[in-house]
């Protein structure tokens, strides 16, 4: 797997080998790193089920300040770890290792930053197995205490999976279907609110 862009563009990233981890395709990478570019530079950034680092590898490369890893599975941490040697960002990395759901209100105490970027990338069949309640009270609450006001966290699931319209604090922004896969965005601020925003943006630099 070859990262797109940024300083780090055309270089290989090394994945495990298997289905234990699937990261996303060339195509839907792509995409999801077009709507989220502009938050890029100087991110801090969350990258769980991380595999072999691959989307956090992505946004360091286009100018994040600073990733978190989490990832369990012992063949995809071998990897993440080569990769951020492989590239000498380890002073730009942090690599949690265990369980996310046992251990992410722990690991969330050493982020001393506002987060604008969260990645949460498990293997679909994890996905489709969530209990929603639990995971909002050991995944979403404590990841939304650390998020910056316009900041995202964007969930990779198959097509087919449902989401309450709301994890409270979060909201789902928008969601992006890509063959059987979606990614969907949340964040802090209310759909409607968001484009009542965006309307008197437009209308302001219309009056200018």
């Amino acid at each position: 797997m070859r990262i797109i862009a940024g300083k780090f563009k055309g270089r290989t990233i090394s994945t495990p080998k298997g289905l234990t981890t699937r990261p996303p395709t060339g195509r839907v990478k792509t995409a999801l790193f077009n709507i989220i570019n502009p938050l890029l530079p100087d991110a801090v950034v969350i990258d769980l089920f991380s595999g072999s680092g691959s989307l956090g590898i992505e946004a360091i490369s286009r100018g994040a300040r600073f990733c978190y890893f989490a990832e369990q599975d012992h063949d995809a941490i071998s990897c993440l770890e080569r990769n951020i040697r492989t590239l000498g960002i380890t002073k730009s990395c942090r690599v949690w290792i265990g369980d996310i759901f046992e251990h992410l209100h722990w690991w969330l105490d050493e982020v001393l930053w506002e987060v604008n970027l969260v990645f949460i990338d498990p293997p679909f069949k994890t996905v489709a197995e969530w209990n929603w309640q639990q995971v909002q009270k050991n995944l979403f609450t404590p990841l939304a205490r650390k998020l910056s006001n316009d900041g995202l966290i964007i969930l990779r699931c198959h097509r087919n999976i449902s989401l309450p319209s709301a994890l409270e604090p979060l909201y789902v922004q928008q969601r992006r279907d890509y063959g059987k896969m979606s990614l969907i965005f949340m964040g802090l601020e209310h759909p409607e609110e968001q484009n009542h925003a965006n309307k008197h943006s437009r209308r302001k630099e219309k009056s200018i």
